[in-house]
């Protein structure tokens, strides 16, 4: 009984995990939809992402990117992408620990919100480009549109339209 369970259990892990690598392999489409996700912000206070109430989400992936975009975003204000109903994002996957000591408390000081993603899994599912800022662009939590800002020479407004 034994011998004839092992190949069906190797079958079954070798498919659950063939499936979960691909699952996180493939980034959001044009026309997919954004599943909601909790995470924390720059001070540490809960978020629930809402895809239905949210129009632009803007996810920065590396540093040089996000630090641009954290001097461009600063300036427009506190207020400014809540009231485009935009959300930022950065990632701090794989950021190691002397990193985050030194760049949260940076972070703490930016006017704008910053919510911190942490989640390898989640991360995987943004579409990126090197040096630039993805900005999804959502109508009822579908993805209506994938543009790339470059915080150092395009307003972001130009993307939140």
């Amino acid at each position: 009984m034994k011998s004839n369970l092992m190949p069906l259990l190797s079958v079954l892990l070798t498919v659950t995990f063939c499936s979960t690598v691909s699952a996180i392999a493939q980034p959001y489409e044009k026309g997919q939809s954004v599943e909601a996700f909790t995470a924390a912000d720059q001070h540490g206070t809960p978020f629930t992402f809402q895809p239905t109430e949210t129009r632009f989400l803007l996810i920065s992936h590396d540093m040089a990117a996000g630090k641009k975009a954290n001097a461009a975003l600063n300036t427009l204000g506190k207020d400014h992408l809540p009231g485009k109903k935009a959300i930022y994002i950065a990632n701090i996957h794989g950021m190691p620990g002397i990193g985050r000591f030194f760049a949260i408390p940076k972070m703490k000081k930016y006017a704008h919100r910053i919510i911190l993603m942490d989640d390898a899994a989640l991360t995987a599912k943004f579409p990126q480009q090197e040096g630039k800022v993805t900005v999804l662009k959502l109508a009822s939590g579908r993805i209506q549109s994938i543009t790339y800002w470059n915080p150092e020479t395009e307003s972001v407004d130009n993307f939140l339209k």
